[in-house]
């Protein structure tokens, strides 16, 4: 009985642990998974973001935009918003940021 209890305690107490002194390999670990979240998630992003904002700027009176599920035409730009002509003689104020895109001519 006393050989299975010596056995047992033996094995226990050869189990590594986080604190062994394998830090390095548990620092390397997570410099990779931070760097495949970086390439795959935060890179992207950042660049269209920037394409976006890229967009926003070249926006001039007279282009064509969808803004919130509505086209119009540019007729006035604010620093924050625009006013956009949606009908013959109805212009309506929007946020510069609800510009999804311009129409291609």
């Amino acid at each position: 009985m006393e050989a299975t209890i010596d056995t047992a305690n033996t094995v226990a107490n050869n189990v590594p642990t986080a604190t062994d002194g394998n830090w390095f390999g548990m620092l390397v670990y997570c410099a990779v998974v931070f760097g495949i979240i970086y390439f795959f998630m935060v890179r992207p992003t950042k660049k269209r973001m920037a394409e976006y904002q890229k967009m926003l700027d070249s926006l001039k009176v007279g282009s064509r935009v969808l803004a919130g599920g509505i086209y119009g035409t540019i007729k006035k730009i604010n620093e924050t918003s625009i006013e956009l002509e949606i009908a013959k003689g109805v212009v309506v104020e929007v946020n510069k940021n609800a510009v999804a895109g311009v129409e291609s001519k």
